[in-house]
């Protein structure tokens, strides 16, 4: 209840704060978020294995966002709190603490082009590859970050410069000041320094997004090693098909090990009489078993919302299970309109992206598994909105052979309902 307070006190401030600016040109809104979901996992992530049970647990997001909005400038607050259901006591005095700021960012317009947007912010482009909010975990990705804006409307161009320097709060603040290893970067899975430029161009039948990217993560020996990504990502239409693809590559140094790795993926999307359907095939370098160089070959997608690609059970690039092993993703996409809602359904083939071997030495064959995701979607009126889903996957031998398992039939089942209303707005007034 510590963090709650402090959470409390600063809705009552926003809240005066907004009564006395009613009278300007200002612009205030106070809305909301609550999202609790079930899940029964069953080999959700990784092939489950004899002897063990499935998971089932409900979590929940709660969020409050405050949002202002003013001729030359706007900000956003936003306090979260994510938590299993019954994971405290029904009486309690003090709890671990998942309650915290998920966002806390203000955008200065120097003119009508140009802005500086500074704090912490979802960054997010494109179809979130590589660089996404990550928004179906409870928690969501943040960063801490300068973003230069240029966005000229008139020609449908836009320019992001990204720029990050973290640090983390594990020795007293007067250490910063002047001390050995004053700035060590001790946070996992985070970057010491980050810079980006992301470029994007729309055109009458399509788009194209470039990002270059530079990561320099932090190393036990004081030094930093850097990463380059670069992408390309087009989007073009054709009658009434549209392709679209996603081309990066990444090179630079970890340690001692050169970066060499790549992602290549292409789709299509027909319109037809009764659903669109999508078509398309990615594929991921990973790391052949027999390579004995230090070289990384395996591509990794660092910071974006892997959930949204290769299948909903996260059996790639969401936490450790792959490994080296990389992917090749053959997948079919479709959405049918229902009385009441829709039904969308993918289905996936998974093949590896390197080669492997068993512990026999033989090379392992590259079908790993087929997966179903099926996701029913209804509205339930403003700001509100219920979704039911099923995956399926049908491991191969060699996927239990990566994997240490040995039940082929997997699956996870998930229930959420979203409420996201709008609690309080005042109408931005003109200039007399």
């Amino acid at each position: 209840m510590k963090r709650i307070i402090p959470i409390l006190r600063l809705v009552a401030i926003l809240f005066l704060f907004n009564v006395s600016y009613t009278a300007s040109q200002a612009q205030f809104t106070l809305s909301a978020e609550v999202r609790p979901r079930s899940e029964l996992r069953n080999g959700f992530k990784t092939p489950t294995s004899k002897g063990k049970d499935p998971a089932f647990f409900t979590e929940q997001r709660s969020r409050l966002y405050f949002d202002f909005v003013e001729d030359k400038y706007k900000f956003r607050i936003a306090m979260q709190d994510v938590r299993m259901w019954g994971e405290n006591s029904q009486i309690f005095k003090e709890e671990d603490g998942n309650s915290y700021l998920s966002e806390a960012w203000a955008q200065y317009f120097v003119n009508n082009t140009f802005s500086i947007k500074a704090g912490r912010q979802i960054i997010s482009y494109d179809n979130q590859r590589f660089l996404g909010g990550l928004e179906w975990a409870q928690q969501g990705r943040r960063h801490d970050a300068l973003l230069l804006v240029f966005d000229k409307k008139e020609t449908k161009t836009k320019f992001h410069l990204g720029l990050a320097y973290n640090s983390d709060d594990d020795v007293p603040e007067p250490a910063y000041i002047q001390n050995v290893g004053a700035s060590f970067y001790s946070v996992g899975g985070s970057y010491k320094t980050l810079q980006y430029g992301w470029f994007n161009k729309k055109f009458d039948k399509g788009s194209l997004s470039l990002l270059a990217l530079n990561a320099g993560l932090q190393q036990a020996d004081s030094t930093l090693s850097y990463k380059q990504t670069f992408g390309v990502i087009p989007t073009y239409t054709v009658g009434g098909v549209v392709l679209s693809g996603d081309f990066y590559y990444q090179t630079g140094k970890l340690g001692a090990s050169k970066v060499n790795a790549l992602l290549a993926g292409v789709k299509a999307t027909m319109k037809t009489d009764i659903t669109p359907i999508t078509i398309g095939v990615e594929y991921i370098s990973g790391k052949d078993d027999d390579d004995d160089t230090s070289d990384i070959t395996n591509f990794s997608p660092d910071f974006g919302t892997n959930h949204a690609h290769n299948g909903f059970m996260d059996y790639f690039f969401v936490g450790p299970a792959n490994g080296n092993v990389g992917v090749t993703d053959i997948y079919l996409k479709t959405k049918f309109k229902l009385p009441k809602g829709q039904l969308a359904a993918n289905i996936h083939e998974f093949m590896t992206g390197s080669k492997q071997f068993d512990e026999k030495g033989d090379e392992l064959n590259s079908m790993m598994g087929t997966e179903v995701d099926l996701v029913y979607s209804l509205p339930l009126g403003k700001g509100a909105s219920f979704n039911l889903g099923f995956s399926q996957m049908f491991a191969t031998d060699t996927m239990l052979e990566l994997r240490n398992a040995n039940i082929k039939s997997n699956n996870w089942a998930w229930m959420m309902i979203t409420f996201k209303p709008t609690l309080l707005k005042t109408e931005k007034k003109d200039k007399k």
